[in-house]
């Protein structure tokens, strides 16, 4: 099985080429990269993936703090909502 491409429109790498890029900036491209990862695949994998690539040469660019933010949020279980979370002892 072939290495999915997990940049396939591009954005992740484009956006290391935006010169002045905010935080803010990033985090649109980055939201917009994750919602059109494909079913089935692990998010994980792709950002650990795009981290190799760019990381090293770009250490202090604010997506590459973004990719790593995201690889720490998701591996920490979040509280869900609902009525066990309201239910009061």
């Amino acid at each position: 099985m072939t290495e999915p491409n997990w940049d396939p429109k591009g954005l992740i790498r484009e956006s290391y080429r935006i010169e002045g890029i905010t935080d803010s900036q990033c985090r649109t491209i980055f939201l917009d990269w994750a919602l059109t990862v494909p079913p089935g695949l692990d998010t994980r994998d792709g950002l650990n993936a795009m981290l190799s690539t760019y990381r090293d040469a770009n250490p202090d660019h604010p997506m590459t703090e973004i990719l790593e933010q995201g690889l720490v949020q998701m591996s920490r279980p979040k509280r869900r909502g609902g009525w066990r979370s309201r239910e009061r002892s």
